[in-house]
């Protein structure tokens, strides 16, 4: 094959991205590049190690904490309620001797 056979034949490849693209070769390049960086960028979001996998799991854990919360501070208030009243119990009848 000849140089001028092999020019030839590679501008009837870029034709064909021309033709049926209707872009130039160094846009369709510019694209596809584009395009694999944007996926692997896509990809450390949401698989990567601050990933919205970790956010959602952050934010269940967070409720769940905030839930232990308020059950822990209505124990509370019970335990205290019950330790006043042993208290006033108790001081009544050392008053009372």
């Amino acid at each position: 094959m000849s140089i001028k056979e092999e020019e030839i034949e590679f501008e009837e490849e870029l034709d064909i991205i021309e033709r049926y693209l209707g872009l130039s070769y160094k846009t369709f390049l510019l694209l596809v590049v584009l395009v694999i960086v944007m996926g692997v960028y896509i990809g450390i979001i949401l698989y990567g190690k601050n990933s919205i996998n970790v956010l959602l799991n952050l934010q269940t854990y967070e409720s769940s904490l905030q839930e232990e919360i308020s059950n822990l501070k209505q124990k509370n208030a019970k335990l205290q309620k019950e330790y006043f009243e042993l208290k006033e119990i108790s001081g009544d009848t050392e008053g009372g001797e």
